[in-house]
């Protein structure tokens, strides 16, 4: 199985291979430069392997919710690829993806995710990871402002792992919220951490067609748009 991965949809700029068991990664702080490092690094991660993008059985890409500017770039990059090699699409959760990230670097199976989103607000979402891999939650995934985060910890009990910059930019959210918060270690979604997740969808035929790809923004994207200095 050989999948690519990249992910734009915040300030980082990540890709990732799957080559028969073997994970190649390349992972990047690149505010605003996305559009001129994301193409490259593609390119330079497959001649590292020595695999070309007929070699590859699907590509998989950040859906969203991450920047506006962000999300859009990784998946027209992700399209023109898939397009161009007439590979089926696998879109990925950024905020799963950071779930799955602080899996692989702690061992955390419930974590609690959050990306600053501006305007007062945080991409949330809850994950449990079961025993046979799979992580359940996404039906939580929401913009939320940080007293709703507060509001929501409240119900839930024991351990959680932490990850996004969402916790940095509201570092009151879990005050008074009675459970035990952890450092998930992961506060940018990384491209390697979509290849497991990328390969269970391809394994139960969970891709979708280049013109029927879709990001996920989980916030109005015309309100977005208008505000000044957004991207």
């Amino acid at each position: 199985m050989r999948i690519l991965a990249i992910d734009t949809a915040t300030e980082a700029c990540s890709v990732a291979l799957l080559d028969n068991g073997t994970t190649h990664a390349h992972f990047e702080l690149c505010p605003r430069e996305h559009t001129q490092r994301i193409l490259p690094m593609v390119r330079d991660m497959l001649n590292q392997a020595g695999v070309s993008l007929s070699d590859i059985d699907a590509l998989a890409f950040g859906r969203g919710p991450g920047s506006f500017t962000g999300v859009r770039i990784g998946i027209g990059i992700a399209q023109g690829l898939a397009f161009g090699a007439s590979l089926p699409m696998i879109g990925v959760s950024t905020l799963m993806t950071m779930a799955e990230g602080a899996w692989r670097k702690t061992g955390a199976t419930r974590v609690l995710a959050a990306i600053d989103a501006r305007m007062g607000e945080v991409y949330w979402a809850e994950y449990q990871r079961d025993e046979n891999g799979h992580w359940h939650g996404e039906e939580t995934e929401a913009v939320l402002k940080p007293e709703a985060v507060t509001a929501r910890l409240t119900l839930l009990d024991g351990e959680w792992a932490i990850v996004g910059t969402g916790w940095q930019a509201w570092p009151d959210m879990a005050d008074g919220c009675g459970i035990t918060l952890r450092d998930g270690d992961m506060l940018l979604p990384q491209a390697q951490d979509m290849l497991p997740l990328a390969a269970a969808k391809l394994a139960q035929g969970l891709t979708t067609a280049v013109d029927q790809t879709e990001p996920v923004y989980l916030r109005n994207e015309v309100a977005w748009k208008k505000l000044p200095g957004r991207e």
